[in-house]
């Protein structure tokens, strides 16, 4: 599946251009903090819509300036994975983590929510509210959560910069698991050269909103 983005948009004084063509299975945005990364995945995603350009997806056109088209976020069948996991505080761990799969029918075939608990190893933690989970628990059910709505492209915005050395050593192999088992094609967003090396086939490097290589 390739992910193809050519848009140029304007924060403020800040200006994000980039003319990408993605087709690794998993493509690492990297680059200094403030280099446009998240932004780029926010118009990817449908949570931002650029002033010009275009976004497709497998063929299909996401967002199209010229031709009016804009496909909202929740019709994009994306999983999202923020830095800071973002669960629902009133829901245990097992409503959390099914909360996409009521909006989306689920595909015959595709992503069963019991392999991705038993994958994340968190099955003991299903009836536990969110604020009686560790970092690394939270960030590993918002993982689960983001598969388990069933997507057709994964984001992952510095899924692990929130959490110390020790939990992200923790959640990284987790993370490489559900890679190799489901073959998702993800954009994953981060500076840390180890989880970079370690999960990405695509290197995209981004500077002051200008993508500077791609390897």
């Amino acid at each position: 599946m390739t992910t193809e983005v050519s848009v140029r948009h304007r924060q403020g004084s800040f200006i994000i251009e980039a003319d990408l063509r993605l087709e690794g299975l998993v493509t690492a945005l990297s680059g200094p903090s403030g280099a446009g990364k998240t932004s780029l995945l926010n118009i990817i995603a449908g949570l931002v819509r650029p002033d010009e350009g275009r976004v497709v997806f497998n063929g299909e056109v996401w967002c199209d300036t010229s031709a009016g088209v804009f496909v909202p976020a929740h019709k994009r069948r994306i999983g999202y994975v923020f830095q800071e996991g973002r669960l629902f505080p009133h829901f245990n761990v097992r409503r959390n983590l099914m909360y996409g799969r009521w909006f989306r029918k689920a595909r015959e075939g595709r992503i069963a929510p019991q392999e991705v608990i038993e994958l994340l190893g968190i099955g003991h933690l299903l009836e536990r509210r969110p604020g009686n989970l560790s970092g690394g628990e939270a960030q590993r059910v918002a993982i689960g959560r983001a598969l388990i709505s069933d997507p057709d492209l994964l984001l992952m915005d510095e899924p692990l910069a929130s959490l110390d050395a020790a939990r992200r050593a923790e959640i990284l192999p987790h993370i490489e698991k559900l890679r190799d088992r489901f073959h998702l094609p993800t954009i994953y967003v981060s500076h840390m050269r180890e989880e970079i090396e370690r999960l990405a086939n695509e290197i995209v490097t981004l500077d002051a909103g200008k993508v500077i290589g791609k390897i």
